[in-house]
């Protein structure tokens, strides 16, 4: 965290002067060394030198007017008005004008949602790769996260529509969806969720039926984000066709008509949702909607889940990198405060154990940011038309999802307690991101449900677990800097984890899903960090990363007795230097290791 604490001298202090700071007025992305050092890795030259001074002038606005808008938004909520005056269905919802605001800078002014879709957003001559577009997520979701979903389902839906979705609704959706003039503007939603529930797809119930050669649906959905969006993307089963999950189709359902008339559905109820206040969430029943099918859909087998699980997919990974922003906001107050919290006669950074309470809060940080920036890569790679990298992000995406929104609840809750008292208070960001984080762990699938793609669809199936492999030891074989013995033991833990979920998915053993899929994820980000920390030391830079690879296996993938008093000497010098902004040079690390 590199930033400039200033502490009075005690006799200087008034009251309030005692109360710990926190970040809001900094610069996001000026404080976030991590990230600058890893889009040194991972982004090429021309493209990092070209987004930096965009990244920068969002990190000002995220630490600070994006920051007010959004305590605004948690407290001023999407109210619905079912009807008007007159007694007829209208359904349209408020929203505060902060709100609007953070549209406006969301969609308006940084395109997060077109950037990957067409070309020429912020001066680039070309769709921005993934990664660069991830880092405005991970950015913007520091402050706010609610919105982020509506911005994220905008950019995946028209992915889905060019992808899969009739000429004629190309034609009169794409253009709107991939603008940045707010009054043309269509947002983009995705509804799947019915009352049976979210995981069980196979036997949804909203039906589509033809009429006068138009399809048409009927039936309720149960849980609808960004409710009032332009355009759903709606699955559904066609009268006639097969039970399960062959027989479901993607439409697409425009909110009005071409003549202006609102189509045939209405929203009838948001949620009042324990985070995520910001946005609209709402339950929604068709009554004939007008549709846009993809494809030669009706009575017979239909492409719908497949397709819907391409933007799924997308929208994991999303979910990764709006976990990887949080945790980051978390990680940053938690060092605030703990530098500005004088009691006891000193900075409580400089208590032994919330050192080590803080070294739990960076070490999944730093994970998941690596896993991120690897993943999107990765992803580039494969819509390139790299096979391997196909196969290698089939299992790195529900991998990132079910690790890092978990990871998320707890360091949002790690942070809450570093700030005390004050953190359980409104008036501070910890609640707020507790709250959210509880809501990405369930959305785009349960733990459990990501755990058992990871098992039963990535591993048994597709077995790319042996790619994942693959690529991660020839990683750390034509990586210099790592150490010899380390770099054997990493390459040893990738076999073990390797081997065990093969094992867990070959067996059917669904108990050990969640097992298996912790290895796997520990094992990837423990080689990702020590490789990154050896590129950067080796370039003269900060090698402090290595230091993160050792702290998770020792943590996560080594056996340890909890009843041994153990003197814990390399956490113990490891966290003097992660609890510092100075670099740590690549010999420093390297004797570290050997402790």
């Amino acid at each position: 965290m590199n930033m400039e604490v200033k502490i009075k001298p005690r006799e200087e202090r008034e009251l309030e002067d005692w109360v710990a700071s926190d970040c809001h007025g900094l610069n996001f992305f000026d404080i976030d060394g991590s990230l600058q050092d890893l889009l040194t890795i991972y982004l090429p030259d021309d493209l990092r030198a070209h987004m930096t001074p965009v990244y920068r002038e969002l990190g000002e606005v995220a630490g600070n007017r994006l920051d007010e808008l959004s305590r605004i938004c948690d407290r001023h909520l999407p109210v619905l008005h079912p009807r008007d005056a007159r007694g007829r269905n209208r359904d349209w919802i408020e929203y505060h004008p902060a709100f609007r605001e953070m549209e406006k800078i969301g969609y308006g002014d940084f395109g997060i949602h077109c950037m990957s879709r067409r070309a020429g957003v912020h001066g680039w001559p070309t769709k921005v790769p993934p990664m660069a577009k991830y880092v405005f997520q991970y950015l913007f979701t520091q402050s706010e996260f609610g919105l982020m979903c509506p911005i994220s389902l905008t950019d995946t839906s028209s992915m889905l529509l060019e992808r899969y979705g009739p000429e004629d609704a190309k034609a009169k959706f794409l253009p709107r969806m991939r603008s940045q003039d707010m009054d043309e503007l269509y947002r983009g939603a995705q509804f799947m969720t019915e009352k049976i529930g979210g995981s069980e797809v196979a036997n949804l119930a909203v039906t589509a039926r033809q009429e006068n050669g138009e399809w048409r649906l009927y039936g309720d959905k149960w849980f609808c984000s960004s409710a009032d969006a332009e355009v759903c993307l709606v699955l559904a089963r066609p009268e006639g066709a097969p039970k399960g999950n062959s027989g479901l189709a993607i439409f697409a359902v425009p909110r009005f008509l071409d003549n202006g008339e609102r189509n045939d559905y209405r929203i009838v109820r948001l949620k009042d949702k324990m985070g995520t206040k910001s946005m609209a969430s709402g339950e929604i029943i068709f009554n004939g909607a007008l549709a846009y099918a993809f494809g030669d859909v009706g009575a017979k087998p239909n492409p719908g889940l497949r397709q819907m699980l391409d933007q799924v997919n997308m929208s994991r990974l999303s979910h990764g990198v709006r976990a990887a922003g949080m945790m980051r906001r978390c990680l940053n107050e938690a060092m605030m405060a703990a530098k500005t919290r004088d009691v006891f006669g000193e900075m409580i950074i400089n208590k032994p154990l919330l050192r080590r309470q803080l070294l739990k809060i960076m070490v999944p940080t730093e994970q998941v940011l690596s896993m991120v920036m690897h993943v999107s890569n990765t992803l580039h790679r494969a819509e390139q038309g790299d096979e391997e990298a196909k196969l290698q992000n089939r299992i790195l995406t529900a991998l990132l999802k079910f690790r890092a929104c978990r990871d998320n609840i707890t360091v949002a809750t790690g942070a809450l307690e570093v700030r005390g008292g004050n953190g359980f208070i409104e008036d501070w960001v910890n609640s707020r991101l507790v709250r959210d984080a509880h809501t990405g762990l369930l959305w785009e699938g349960t733990s459990n449900i990501n755990a058992l793609d990871v098992t039963t669809r990535a591993i048994a199936k597709a077995g790319a677990h042996e790619a994942l492999a693959e690529d991660l030891k020839g990683r750390l074989a034509s990586t210099d800097g790592v150490p010899g013995q380390y770099a054997g033991e990493l390459s040893g833990l990738i076999d073990r984890a390797t081997k065990f979920a093969d094992e867990i998915a070959a067996t059917g053993n669904e108990i050990k899903a969640r097992q298996a899929s912790n290895a796997l994820y520990h094992a990837t980000s423990a080689t990702l960090l020590a490789t990154e920390g050896a590129t950067l030391g080796r370039a003269g830079g900060d090698a402090r990363r290595m230091l993160l690879s050792r702290l998770v296996v020792d943590t996560r993938l080594r056996a340890a007795d909890p009843l041994t008093n153990s003197d814990g000497s390399f956490e113990i010098e490891a966290g003097n230097y992660l609890l510092s902004d100075a670099p740590v040079p690549l010999d420093v690390v390297t004797d570290l290791l050997r402790l």
